[in-house]
């Protein structure tokens, strides 16, 4: 067991400190991520910055309408704030549908952005992976087991997938990531924060180092009010997406006038539809239409021997929910 340095943080300000003074310090959550990889051997940090004491764990309005999420709120009070559920439905459906009880009740927003994938390489210290040792090589992207691995926006260089669910809601959405660094404050919306995969994996966001990711802010969206998030696994207990779809539909006189559409499970990154977006504003709610939508994010789709299903699993998805939500809208 490598032994580590224990903090806790009494501020912002001190936390990004305490890390900013070792470059192998992480902050600490809930765990239930990074405690895993240290047990493991992938994560040995010389430092744990204690950050759940911070005052970063409400949610509240933002300026402007919508809502002020804190990094340490934990995913089961985000899915019981009654903001989140009127306002939000696809947000508070992807997180109960993220883990168990016990795990929603530690797991921490932040945190559930910044969790590393569960790609069996990645984890396994014996094997090869350009994410946790950089220029070692992937062993799915060379023929190896990848059968849950990622049909958009992958590389030579790796093929996994993020696991998160609740950043998939948050990204269709036009979530906003707040952070604190030394030199001050800074924001950037969800859909820039994760890094296109390319060539260099092992660099998954774009937060400075040593930030201390503070709050998430959802704007206000009519639109979200009528959402819903549904996920496919492998099996009916908690388990990671194999393909998953956070999507939100205005309609009216039988034309969509709005859409909102992200998939998990498929990229290195909560994957934005943005293409599927553009054919369906516009068009008739119908299944038709929607196909075509898929059809047309899909395009771009490159899957692996193994991981084929995907691209007709995802199409039968986003034509299964934009169905049910045009027809929550006709009654």
């Amino acid at each position: 067991m490598k032994e580590f340095d224990y903090r806790r943080a009494d501020d912002v300000s001190g936390a990004v400190a305490l890390l900013g003074a070792d470059p192998d310090a992480r902050y600490l959550g809930g765990g239930t991520n990074l405690v895993d990889l240290m047990k493991n051997g992938v994560e040995r940090p010389a430092r744990l910055v204690d950050v759940r004491s911070l005052p970063l764990d409400r949610i509240g309005p933002a300026d402007g309408g919508g809502l002020r999420i804190g990094a340490t709120v934990t995913n089961s009070d985000l899915a019981a704030h009654p903001g989140i559920r009127d306002h939000y439905p696809a947000l508070a459906q992807a997180v109960l549908a993220g883990a168990s009880g016990q795990l929603r009740n530690m797991a921490t927003v932040g945190g559930n952005l910044l969790q590393r994938t569960r790609c069996g390489y990645f984890t396994d210290v014996t094997s090869p992976c350009n994410k946790r040792v950089p220029g070692s090589g992937c062993p799915a992207a060379a023929g190896g087991e990848h059968h849950n691995h990622a049909v958009l926006g992958a590389s030579d260089h790796c093929v996994a997938v993020h696991p998160s669910d609740m950043g998939v809601a948050l990204t269709a959405f036009d979530a906003v990531v707040s952070y604190e660094t030394a030199d001050g404050p800074g924001e950037l919306p969800l859909a820039d924060f994760y890094l296109p995969v390319g060539d260099t994996p092992h660099r998954e966001t774009v937060l400075p180092p040593g930030a201390l990711l503070t709050h998430v802010t959802l704007p206000p969206a009519r639109i979200a009010a009528r959402s819903r998030y549904r996920k496919v696994r492998e099996r009916a207990s908690y388990a990671f997406a194999i393909g998953s779809v956070a999507a939100a539909l205005d309609v009216s006189g039988g034309v969509v006038c709005d859409a909102r559409l992200a998939l998990g499970a498929v990229a290195s990154r909560p994957w934005r539809a943005r293409a599927a977006e553009r054919v369906l504003t516009g068009a008739p709610a119908t299944a038709e239409y929607f196909a075509a939508a898929a059809d047309a994010e899909l395009a771009a789709a490159r899957p692996l021997p193994d991981n084929g299903y995907k691209v007709t699993l995802m199409r039968n998805l986003v034509v299964a929910v934009l169905s049910e939500l045009a027809e929550e809208a006709a009654r």
